[in-house]
């Protein structure tokens, strides 16, 4: 959720059913084992069309399987798939289902497969805190305060006339127009507690039987909190539901990986600690990155470390679905686009890739307009398949005539499509082919320690990633003149350099163009 706490939220609820449920213990749940991934988040919507209709769905998405896994990604971290009456599908209307539009709990199930037949991993973004108008525990409770699921939301008046709101507003308003309320859930009720830990079982253990077959990876936790909203009313989370949840799913699928979504947008060290989380996202980092300024950069390293305890991580990202397009943020240009993919994809961490980030797509939030969930579809625009955006598969699912669309980013043959930049050796999309293909095969860029060098007054960042005697050093010029590296000889000791992206030995100290980045390598 965005700082201006817009309007996102996730939520995938699954029906109670007749399995025993294992006790929500209290103590810490134990630890992921550290994992080298390269998450790619997909918002579904805009990914890729199979039928027709210009909405993304999971058999376009199953079908695109094989471009992920040759572009170097190991993780899927999708959005939202159940039925919501927002585009986004956060604020679920049912839980246990999948938005009509993208297919159905088969195609779902079939693209789990398809994805763990490649290697590629699969993570659901997942919300527990609300539900929309026209969910049952809303829908059927309202005026009937002894309802079966009354007592599952939080309410403010005894009559249960009204349900206590998302952020004290009675209704959202939709880019179509739509108003809907959106209502919190009593996340202390037992009864609540049970019904996530079911849901979340269901979607990682889907047979029941600890193998985990057709389940999913590891979850996203979206807007995350210990006091929800902080209205005092859901409290505790992070030791009375969160720890007792994360403990029973790892307890069924021990390898179960949870990435929280920090609300606030902080390093996230108290959700890595108290609330028992695995990762938790680079949000500093990347402000720090959005400005490619070497010492904001290096301050954030700083401090990003020191706020990650051992066993733990970052995700490290430019672009996600809330935040402004990073080719849009560099006003479109190719070399600040390059240096910053380098940088987010050499540093120590997991990074994520927004879908059509490898491309520079762009997208800003609409500007003077009501406030809508509208506001962020430039940031979500269809994915581009082909350099003509009417081709089929592409998910134009926004076209019309409001500003969304009219004003939209990305446009036929503008040369930011797949089909255009697989053609030139030279693309942003080849950039970050070479770049993932360097993480995969270097080792000390997956598991090594990280070292800042050139902390000096300089616009020079130099990153040295070291896994015994392997060793990956980024240079890169983040000024505006011509400048060289200095770095102390002792630090780099005898051995011999090579330009890792080209040929040959190359000298350390080497003069670089501004926004010029260099990554040498020792054999």
């Amino acid at each position: 959720m965005s700082k201006a706490r817009s309007l996102i939220a996730c939520f995938v609820i699954a029906l109670l059913g007749s399995a025993a449920l294992p006790a929500l213990a209290v103590d810490a749940p134990p630890r992921a084992k550290p994992a080298d991934e390269v998450f790619y988040q997909i918002f579904e919507r805009s990914f890729a069309d199979s039928n027709g209709d210009h909405i993304g769905d999971l058999k376009g998405l199953t079908g695109k399987l094989d471009y992920l896994k040759q572009l170097g990604i190991t993780s899927i971290l999708l959005t939202p798939l159940q039925p919501s009456p927002y585009y986004h599908n956060y604020f679920a209307t049912e839980f246990k289902a999948i938005e009509p539009a993208y297919g159905s709990m088969d195609d779902y199930f079939a693209f789990v497969r398809a994805a763990h037949a490649r290697g590629l991993k699969v993570y659901l973004d997942e919300e527990f805190q609300y539900v929309a108008e026209g969910h049952p525990w809303r829908r059927d409770s309202i005026g009937k305060p002894h309802a079966t699921y009354a007592d599952y939301l939080l309410w403010r008046d005894p009559q249960h006339r009204v349900a206590e709101p998302f952020l004290d507003h009675a209704t959202w308003d939709g880019y179509d127009g739509r108003h809907i309320g959106i209502a919190m859930v009593d996340l202390n009720q037992p009864a609540v507690k049970r019904y996530f830990l079911h849901l979340l079982l269901f979607w990682a253990d889907p047979h029941g039987d600890g193998s985990g077959r057709d389940g999913v990876d590891g979850f996203r936790i979206d807007h995350m909190m210990d006091d929800l909203d902080d209205k005092g009313l859901d409290k505790n989370l992070f030791a009375d539901f969160w720890t007792p949840l994360f403990r029973a799913l790892k307890a069924r699928r021990p390898e179960l990986r949870i990435l929280a979504e920090q609300a606030g947008w902080g390093y996230g060290d108290a959700w890595l600690t108290r609330g028992h989380a695995d990762l938790v996202f680079a949000f500093p980092l990347r402000g720090a990155l959005a400005q490619l300024d070497k010492h904001a950069i290096v301050k954030t390293l700083r401090a990003t470390a020191a706020a990650t305890p051992a066993g733990k991580d970052q995700v490290i990202m430019l672009e996600n679905h809330d935040i402004d397009r990073f080719m849009s943020l560099v006003d479109g240009n190719p070399a600040k686009a390059r240096v910053g993919a380098a940088i987010a994809l050499m540093l120590k961490g997991e990074p994520l890739i927004y879908y059509g980030q490898e491309l520079g797509m762009r997208g800003r939030p609409l500007k003077n307009v009501p406030v809508s969930d509208a506001v962020q579809i430039p940031m979500r625009e269809a994915f581009r398949w082909k350099a003509d955006l009417a081709a089929p598969g592409s998910a134009t699912w926004y076209q019309g005539p409001q500003r969304w669309w009219t004003e939209r980013f990305n446009r036929s043959n503008d040369g930011v499509s797949l089909e255009e930049e697989q053609a030139q050796p030279g693309s942003l999309y080849h950039w970050y082919r070479k770049l993932l293909a360097l993480r995969r095969a270097r080792p000390e860029l997956r598991e090594g320690s990280q070292r800042i060098l050139c902390d000096d007054a300089s616009a020079v960042l130099c990153i040295l990633r070291e896994d015994g005697p392997r060793r990956t050093l980024l240079i890169a010029n983040l000024g505006d003149t011509e400048a060289r590296p200095v770095l102390d000889p002792a630090l780099l000791g005898d051995a011999s350099w090579f330009d890792l992206l080209g040929d040959g030995k190359q000298p350390v100290d080497a003069s670089l163009h501004p926004m010029q980045v260099r990554i040498l390598g020792t054999h």
